[in-house]
């Protein structure tokens, strides 16, 4: 199994620690808590990714 790699957090994180980091697996991503890194990580394929972002980008989580 490939392991991810890259781990970031958006630029819109603030200081308070509550965010997730996302690194990049294959074509799709993995997605994981800032504050339990050790509590392991959530993969997605590369359509699940994009239609996230595209959520995200059109507000549906609102």
């Amino acid at each position: 199994m490939q392991k991810p790699r890259g781990w970031r957090t958006s630029s819109y994180t603030q200081p308070n620690g509550n965010c997730v980091e996302v690194g990049r697996l294959g074509d799709g991503a993995a997605v994981r808590d800032t504050k339990h890194r050790a509590g392991g990580y959530f993969t997605t394929t590369p359509g699940q990714w994009t239609t996230f972002i595209t959520a995200i980008k059109t507000d549906r989580f609102r």
